[in-house]
């Protein structure tokens, strides 16, 4: 199984859509065998489902997410676990265990005009404007 985590010095970055890089965790028999560090080139929102799809990603651990990115990962066949927190490796250790704590209707909605408004409901999100 191959899981990934939006990645940020260690931690899972709170914004999907934005995220920069991922880390891939090669998984076997409840355990991580290996892992490595892939930036994601640019690619952001839409086009993230697929650039997991083509890392091979199985699961996906994340902060917050919006709806287009969460039907985009179900059509890829991912399995998402929203709303986390932390250190990424972590997390994926604590998802091996079967003790992680996630929020899948950790939700991330933004608008994208000039002046536009951010508002991460649950997920935390330090790297984007906040709604006053």
């Amino acid at each position: 199984m191959i899981i990934a985590a939006t990645f940020d010095n260690g931690e899972i970055f709170p914004h999907f859509g934005r995220t920069e890089k991922f880390k891939f965790y090669q998984a076997e028999n409840g355990r991580i065998v290996s892992s490595r560090v892939v930036d994601t080139e640019g690619a952001g929102h839409g086009a993230l489902a697929q650039f997991l799809r083509d890392h091979g990603a199985d699961v996906l651990v994340c902060g917050g997410m919006g709806g287009g990115a969460k039907a985009a990962l179900a059509d890829a066949g991912i399995t998402v676990y929203g709303g986390v927190s932390g250190s990424a490796d972590e997390a994926v250790a604590a998802l091996l265990q079967g003790t992680l704590s996630f929020d899948n209707q950790s939700v991330c909605s933004h608008h994208e005009h000039e002046g536009g408004e951010h508002d991460c409901h649950g997920a935390g999100c330090g790297k984007c404007h906040d709604k006053k």
